[in-house]
């Protein structure tokens, strides 16, 4: 029983993980970037959607406010790309995102405080239904639908759609898109700010279960990164599963007293394990 709660209670981190994971591959996958600066965006909204409602706003105006400070600032982030480092290689492109991160969590930390964390709401907490004499909140169902559906409708839209043709010749040959008339800034934005409005929401929704200091809100790019690792940087619903599947581990974890207090670097546990099944052929196949 105790396992089962626990595994249910993970399923709540688990979709705000994926959700997290989803928007960052979904910036890989259109821009091209890998972006470490994902979760500290995410939380700016966040942060902003609490500030808002501890200030008298309806929490029915301040979540979709938050979202759309995530946006704008993510739209920030994109425009420095596409101004500046559009041409540049993968790996100058994370290494710009790794310093606005450090920028981003400096301030976060001066504007939001580190000590005195604020209160986030928690409007989905009531029960839903009980599971084997488990009761599974509104919360848990919340995050595995928008989760679900932030899996399928990239996958969708890039398949099957006039627009995600275009926004995949914009992600391999930006220049060649723009010189064949694709408006690539303008499509560019369209991802960078549907990427960070999903983040705030990702980090909304997770800030009540976890530490909801701004420091670590915004580390929470770990567990995306595993999750989009496990998906190899490419599947929209891999991704998806490698988010719930840490979340459930991380809850099973705290349930065995031997490893609970070492459940906070099971996402780095699984990046590594990733990293290195992923590089054991070059490994295995070389000559003794």
């Amino acid at each position: 029983m105790l396992q089962l709660s626990a595994a249910i209670a993970g399923l709540v981190t688990g979709g705000a993980y994926a959700l997290m994971g989803l928007s960052t591959l979904l910036t890989y996958r259109l821009v091209s970037v890998v972006n470490f600066a994902q979760a500290a965006v995410g939380a700016f909204g966040a942060f902003a959607m609490v500030v808002l409602y501890e200030g008298g706003l309806p929490l029915v105006l301040a979540v979709p406010a938050g979202m759309a400070v995530g946006a704008l600032l993510h739209c920030g982030l994109g425009a420095i790309m596409v101004r500046w480092f559009s041409e540049a290689g993968e790996g100058v492109k994370a290494a710009v995102t790794i310093a606005i991160y450090t920028g981003l969590v400096a301030v976060g930390l001066r504007l939001f405080g580190a000590q005195h964390p604020h209160r986030f709401p928690s409007p989905f907490d009531a029960p839903a239904f009980t599971l084997g004499g488990v009761v599974v909140t509104w919360t848990a169902i919340v995050t595995m639908v928008l989760a679900v559906l932030f899996a399928a409708a990239p996958a969708v839209l890039l398949k099957r759609t006039r627009i995600g043709l275009l926004l995949r010749a914009q992600a391999e040959r930006p220049t060649t898109a723009e010189l064949i008339g694709i408006r690539v800034p303008r499509l560019s934005m369209i991802v960078w700010g549907i990427a960070g409005a999903a983040s705030a929401l990702a980090i909304m929704i997770i800030a009540p279960q976890l530490a909801s200091d701004f420091g670590s809100q915004a580390a929470l790019i770990t567990p995306a990164l595993a999750a989009v690792l496990i998906g190899a940087f490419r599947s929209f619903p891999a991704t998806l599963l490698g988010g719930l599947a840490l979340g459930v581990l991380q809850g099973l974890a705290s349930t065995w007293q031997a490893i609970q207090q070492f459940r906070g670097v099971l996402p780095f546990v699984v990046i590594l394990v990733v990293l290195v099944w992923t590089r054991r052929g070059d490994r295995w196949d070389e000559p003794a």
